[in-house]
């Protein structure tokens, strides 16, 4: 019953921007807290990355040094967000939103979506 769905990836020139973003829904009726939520993307032949993570509250948002100062993440209950500002061809890949749940103040599962796709090109 829990999903997560992302939204918003497209073709975008160089410089232009971007807002993906990330429904998850099903944690109440499974009686789960979501916990830490996550944007990572994956590039053609390459790992997948972590690009931006926001805790539960309280704790620090961190983000990949290769998209500092050009990518926000937010957070609103059960929505997540990612704000991409100054696009760069090196952006190109397929982001997915991640999102950890559990019980009593632990997390035991985590959850992703299917990915949005995010083409960088002139």
């Amino acid at each position: 019953q829990v999903q997560i769905v992302e939204s918003g990836g497209g073709l975008v020139q160089p410089g232009g921007s971007l807002r993906l973003s990330c429904a998850v829904s099903g944690f109440t009726t499974m009686h789960l807290t979501i916990y830490d939520m996550r944007w990572f993307r994956q590039a053609p032949g390459k790992e997948r990355e972590l690009v931006a993570h926001v805790p539960d509250g309280g704790g620090l948002i961190t983000y990949a040094d290769s998209v500092k100062g050009r990518f926000t993440i937010f957070r609103d209950k059960n929505l997540v967000y990612l704000q991409m500002n100054g696009l760069k061809p090196e952006d190109t890949a397929v982001y997915f939103c991640n999102a950890d749940g559990g019980r009593d103040g632990r997390a035991s599962e985590t959850y992703w979506g299917q990915g949005t796709e995010v083409t960088v090109s002139s």
